[in-house]
């Protein structure tokens, strides 16, 4: 079995978790237009062979923590 090891970013914090990097990529963007940066935390095993099982085609969308909670509000319109 794969194992996968979760790498802590320090001074930033997940507030949406995707099933692929394409809808990671919509989130990412609405944020960025919104002026929050944004990274993309996931294993490239789930992007390279299109698999979304098991937690391979996750994508953590991160931000900062002083930002996060304003994240969060957009997400939810």
């Amino acid at each position: 079995m794969l194992q996968r090891k979760r790498r802590e970013k320090p001074g930033l914090v997940t507030v949406h978790t995707a099933s692929g990097l394409l809808s990671a990529h919509v989130i990412k963007t609405k944020l960025e237009s919104a002026g929050i940066p944004v990274l993309l935390d996931y294993e490239s095993a789930g992007v390279v062979l299109g698999i979304t099982v098991d937690g391979l085609g996750e994508v953590r969308v991160m931000v900062p923590e002083s930002l996060a909670e304003e994240a969060q509000v957009l997400l939810s319109e």
